[in-house]
C-alpha cells in the first residue's frame, strides 16, 4: 500500500519528465528518466539519464542534492531500480541517501521480477507514493516503447505514411520526392533520431535508395539502426544503406527462400542478416519483430512501403499511425496508394485512429493516433 501523492509533488514530477527528455532519443535501451529532490518544498538537487552505462537520473539528482538530501523527498518519473545493472542499484543510492519520501511516476515492469524497487524502498522505511490520473499516463508516455518492450518482448512501432489528398504515395511513374513539404519532412529526421531503429521494405530501398539516418538536427543525435524487410536478400551491395553498414548499423530481415550467396555477400559487407521467417519462405512481421525484441530495439519506425504497411497492418502490428496528408492531388489508376495488399476486411473491421489529433505541419496535414492500446504496466 503506497501514500497519496501530493499537489505539489505532481509539479515536481512534471519537472522531472522536462528533465528526462534533455536525453531524448539516446538513452535506449534504458528508459528516459528525470528525477528531482525536494526539501523544504525547495528543489535541492536535480538529474536525468544521458544513457547506457552512465548514472541513472536518481543518483544524478542525490548527488547534485549533496547532504540535504537526508530527509528529502525524491521525485521520480519510474521506479527506481533494484539490479546491478552497468550500475550499481537505484534504491541502494536512494537508501544510502537518507531520503524520506520517494514519489513515483510509474512502475518499471521489469522489476517485477527482481527486487521491485518500491519494495526494497519501502522495508527500508522510506515513505512511497506511486502517481496516478494524468500525470501517471504522462510519465508511461514519456517511455512507451520502453514499456512496450518490456511487457511484449517487441518494439512499438510508429507507421509513418506521406500521402497525396488523393492517398497516394507516389505518381503513376514512381516520382515521390516530394510529396509532403519540408517542414514535414524535417518532423520525420526528428522521429527518426527519436526511434531505435528505422524499417522499409525492400520496394521502397531499390527505388528509392535512402540512408534513412537523422539529418539537420540540434543537439547531440543517436542514429537509429536501418532495418530493411528483404525476404530474398536483394538489397544491392552498392546501396547507400550496405554502403554506410560500418558507420551505421543495419539489419536486413530474410525469409527462409533468401539464397544463401546473397546472405552471406551481404552479411561480409557488414549488414546483420537475420533470419525471419514467415509464411511462404517470406519474411514474416511477428518473427521480424521478436528479432529486433531481441536485439532490444524498443521503438521501430516504419516508413514504407505500401507492402510493407499493409503487411504490419493486417497482422496488427502497429501501435501508433502519424499520417502527412499533403495538399496535392495525383490521380491515375496506376499510381500506389498508401497501404497495399487485398485490404484489411470490412468496415466493421478494419482500423481505426483512436484519440486522433489533427495538427497543421507548414502546409501539410498531420494526423496522428493509436491503432492498439498500450499494454498495462501497472500502477
Amino acid at each position: 500500500m503506497t501514500a497519496p501523492v501530493g499537489d505539489l509533488e505532481y509539479g515536481w514530477l512534471a519537472r522531472a519528465r522536462d528533465l528526462a527528455l534533455r536525453a531524448r532519443g539516446r538513452t535506449g535501451p534504458n528508459p528516459m528518466v528525470g528525477a528531482v529532490v525536494v526539501r523544504d518544498g525547495r528543489v535541492v538537487g536535480e538529474g536525468w539519464h544521458e544513457g547506457a552505462g552512465t548514472l541513472h537520473a536518481e543518483p544524478v539528482a542525490l548527488r547534485a542534492a549533496g547532504d540535504a538530501a537526508r530527509g528529502a523527498t525524491l521525485v521520480c518519473t519510474l521506479e527506481p531500480c533494484s539490479h546491478h545493472g552497468r550500475t550499481p542499484p537505484c534504491a541502494e543510492a536512494v537508501i544510502a541517501a537518507g531520503v524520506a519520501r520517494v514519489v513515483v511516476g510509474c512502475l518499471d515492469p521489469l522489476e517485477r521480477g527482481r527486487g521491485q524497487g518500491v519494495r526494497v524502498l519501502a522495508a527500508a522505511g522510506i515513505e512511497v507514493a506511486v502517481a496516478g490520473g494524468e500525470e501517471a499516463e504522462a510519465c508511461r508516455a514519456l517511455n512507451a516503447p520502453f514499456l512496450t518492450w518490456a511487457l511484449t518482448g517487441r518494439p512499438l512501432v510508429t507507421l509513418k505514411l506521406a500521402t497525396s489528398l488523393d492517398g497516394r504515395v507516389a505518381t503513376a511513374t514512381g516520382e515521390t520526392r516530394w510529396i509532403s513539404g519540408p517542414a514535414a519532412r524535417a518532423l520525420v529526421h526528428r522521429w527518426r533520431a527519436d526511434s531505435d531503429a528505422v524499417a522499409v521494405g525492400i520496394g521502397t530501398a531499390l527505388a528509392d535508395d535512402p540512408m534513412l539516418t537523422a539529418r539537420d538536427l540540434e543537439g547531440p543525435v543517436r542514429q537509429p539502426a536501418r532495418v530493411v524487410f528483404d525476404s530474398l536478400a536483394r538489397l544491392p551491395l552498392t546501396s547507400a544503406l550496405v554502403r554506410s553498414a560500418g558507420q551505421v548499423p543495419l539489419v536486413v530481415l530474410v525469409g527462409e527462400a533468401a539464397p544463401a550467396d546473397r546472405v552471406a555477400a551481404l552479411a561480409a559487407a557488414g549488414a546483420q542478416v537475420v533470419a525471419a521467417p514467415g509464411p511462404g519462405g517470406r519474411v514474416g512481421v511477428d518473427a521480424g519483430l521478436d528479432a529486433l525484441g531481441a536485439r532490444e530495439v524498443q521503438s521501430l519506425f516504419l516508413e514504407g512501403g505500401p507492402g510493407l504497411a499493409a503487411a504490419f497492418l493486417a497482422a496488427r502490428a502497429v501501435d501508433r499511425v502519424e499520417w502527412v496528408v499533403a495538399p496535392v492531388i495525383i490521380g491515375g489508376d496506376a499510381a500506389p496508394g498508401a497501404v497495399g495488399g487485398p485490404g484489411l476486411g470490412p468496415l466493421a473491421e478494419v482500423p481505426r485512429l483512436a484519440g486522433a489529433t489533427v495538427t497543421r505541419v507548414g502546409e501539410d496535414v498531420l494526423v496522428s493516433g493509436r491503432l492498439r492500446p498500450p499494454p498495462d504496466a501497472g500502477g
